[in-house]
């Protein structure tokens, strides 16, 4: 599935943003250098994929890390200030932001979230929802989705279009001026 959302980003002149988990790229590590070839912005989304909160700050640090240098040493990017929360979760705590903040990164938050991750989720809902989404917050939405839901693709696809057709352009998330970042600002 990644591979054909690659393949469709790069049809669609589409640069995007991944935020890579460790253990995915000791997994696929072709896929992921794949990414940074192609020119897409590459961030941190921890190691292990937990809820960071749970973590003592040396846990944290280390899960971090230990991504980063996964992402450093298979990628060849450096994912900082790039960071997303697993979940989301933590997102709204100050402390869970200092602390990123001590590792160079800031946790990048979305202003969409289609959940195309959903077992009961159906393509046209998906691409209905991301357009909806981006067509309501404007100018510089971040739109969260999963590399991996079967109904990625086809709603991708049909939101990229119409998403175009309405005068949109697709950047990476360095390309933006503003970002969310989960404590209640833009």
């Amino acid at each position: 599935m990644q591979e054909r959302l690659l393949d469709l980003l790069d049809r669609e002149a589409i640069r995007a943003t991944f935020f890579l988990q460790g253990r995915w790229i000791e997994a696929w590590p072709s896929t992921a250098r794949r990414v940074a070839e192609a020119g897409h912005v590459v961030g941190n989304h921890s190691h292990y994929h937990v809820r960071m909160p749970l973590l003592s700050a040396a846990g944290f640090a280390i899960d971090v890390r230990r991504a980063e240098r996964v992402i450093g040493d298979v990628v060849g990017a450096d994912p900082r200030p790039w960071f997303r929360l697993p979940f989301g979760t933590g997102a709204g705590e100050a402390a869970v932001h200092r602390r990123l903040e001590r590792l160079g990164y800031r946790h990048v938050h979305w202003d969409v979230n289609a959940e195309e991750w959903q077992v009961a989720a159906i393509e046209a809902q998906v691409a209905e929802e991301i357009v909806r989404g981006v067509l309501e917050r404007g100018d510089g939405a971040v739109v969260l989705l999963h590399a991996w839901p079967r109904t990625l693709l086809g709603a991708l696809d049909a939101a990229a279009g119409r998403l175009r057709d309405a005068g949109a352009r697709f950047v990476g998330i360095d390309e933006l001026e503003s970002l969310p970042s989960g404590l209640g600002s833009p």
